[in-house]
């Protein structure tokens, strides 16, 4: 379950005028990102064992800040985690610039913390002090900007069925990410009833399996988030509450 909760991490984001555009205009219109606070309800076999919250802000120099924390508590595990991401957009572009992971709680506690220049192929480790050359390809993210990167495609291409991300990892190495589309579904949450496309990742070397299920009426949010591994589920997240831009977004 430590290792599972790093992926509760999905984006959220908005983007008007999109449906009345052709293919043409999708392709080089701008995607417009707001601020928000998404809430989620965190489960563990059906019994609620925490939250997490996703945020996005737009900072100085025309940067956005993504995060999300979460705090599990579940028997004699707790659990608390941060993970933050600064990122540019440039032509509906994610290009990540700082990268910020901290968690405590059971077990060993840890903190990641980087600066990339993807311009130049530099990374910079922040709390061991060394600099990394490393080869970026020209769509690398890092372990939370490509969430944000894969809603911006999803709003470009709602049809699109196959998504691959180079992720560089907190070591320094990359490795693609890759998720499946896998229908179309209608789900009761704790925020109500939506309508949603779901898209599957399978790690088959380390036998796991996570789902995603993002809500078109409400500009392809996840608004669900589920990991199995060896068959066996390790949690569950359900959108509670949604803000943007400080107002709050109901049924």
């Amino acid at each position: 379950m430590l290792k599972a909760l790093c992926y509760f991490c999905l984006s959220t984001l908005t983007f008007s005028q999109l449906a009345s555009a052709s293919e043409h205009e999708k392709n080089s219109v701008n995607i417009v990102v707001k601020p928000f606070s998404a809430e989620y309800t965190i489960l563990h076999k059906s019994s609620v064992v925490g939250t997490g919250v996703r945020e996005l802000k737009n900072i100085d120099n025309g940067l956005i800040e993504y995060s999300y924390h979460t705090d599990i508590e579940w028997l004699i595990f707790s659990d608390s985690r941060k993970e933050t991401s600064t990122v540019a957009l440039k032509n509906n572009q994610v290009i990540p610039t700082k990268y910020h992971y901290e968690r405590s709680g059971t077990g060993r506690d840890k903190e990641y913390q980087w600066r990339y220049d993807t311009e130049n192929n530099k990374a910079f480790d922040m709390i061991k002090e060394r600099e990394k050359t490393i080869d970026f390809p020209i769509n690398i993210q890092d372990k939370l900007s490509y969430h944000l990167q894969n809603r911006i495609n999803l709003l470009k291409n709602p049809t699109q069925k196959h998504f691959v991300y180079p992720v560089i990892s907190t070591s320094g190495k990359i490795k693609n990410y890759v998720y499946q589309y896998d229908g179309e579904e209608d789900i009761m949450l704790p925020y109500g009833l939506v309508k949603t496309i779901k898209l599957k990742r399978e790690v088959v070397e380390k036998n796991r399996i996570t789902y995603a299920w993002f809500a078109p009426e409400l500009d392809y949010l996840m608004v669900k988030l589920y990991q199995a591994k060896s068959g066996v589920e390790q949690f569950e997240a359900q959108l509670s509450k949604l803000s943007i831009d400080g107002q709050p977004v109901t049924k």
